[in-house]
């Protein structure tokens, strides 16, 4: 397959990329700096420079190419309003009108979980997060394209262990950043799973298993 990854160089990306292109798959890429695309380019990756908040609609379109699918993994993690609607809500709505011109139908985006940190006293700028990231999954499942949500629990940098919890509703935990990109690369290469929201805790169910438990009769 030829994925392109928004966000190849964040925790989720950068460890998705890898892993698929130890599966065999060829991965593309959107970095906002060529230091970043030098470096992705040693390693086998084909990186385009851009910063998908400037970019138009046709740029990032031209930038997708003739791939086999969208992951949308970049994210503000709760920072400035005005970095979170430019990523997290205008970023993925771009996403999506440059998939359709450029006639990719499968986007797969990574979300969250709505009820993170719920036992926290949280701030506004993250509540705001909270609500962009809503808005996007909303304007996906209406997109008509073949699109998919995976919502992970909190990210940690730990090491995988290679079984999770997957289903259209998990508990809320912590989960980590390997297991989320092994989860990623089960689901691209699931055909039979799409239009579908997904929910992602730490379990005793090898992925591939659970993966295969998610597809629809």
């Amino acid at each position: 397959m030829d994925i392109f990854i928004v966000g190849i160089t964040g925790g989720v990306g950068a460890l998705l990329a890898e892993r698929l292109q130890s599966r065999g798959d060829t991965v593309h890429g959107l970095t906002r700096r060529d230091d970043q695309q030098a470096d992705l380019a040693t390693r086998g990756f084909h990186a385009r420079v851009g910063d998908i908040a400037d970019m138009t609609v046709e740029e990032l379109a031209a930038a997708f190419g003739k791939v086999d699918a969208i992951v949308f993994s970049a994210g503000s993690n709760g920072g400035s309003r005005d970095v979170t609607t430019a990523v997290d809500g205008d970023g993925v709505v771009k996403a999506i009108k440059a998939a359709r011109l450029a006639d990719v139908e499968r986007f797969v985006l990574v979300s969250v979980l709505p009820e993170s940190w719920r036992e926290r006293d949280l701030g506004d700028e993250v509540e705001y997060y909270f609500a962009v990231k809503k808005s996007a999954e909303v304007a996906l499942s209406r997109s008509g394209l073949n699109w998919l949500i995976l919502r992970p629990s909190l990210l940690l940098d730990d090491p995988g262990t290679g079984t999770v919890s997957l289903g259209p509703a998990e508990l809320h935990g912590e989960i980590a950043r390997e297991d989320v990109a092994a989860t990623l690369v089960e689901l691209l290469h699931e055909p039979r799973i799409g239009r579908l929201i997904l929910e992602l805790n730490t379990g005793s169910t090898p992925i591939e298993e659970a993966v295969r438990g998610n597809v629809r009769p």
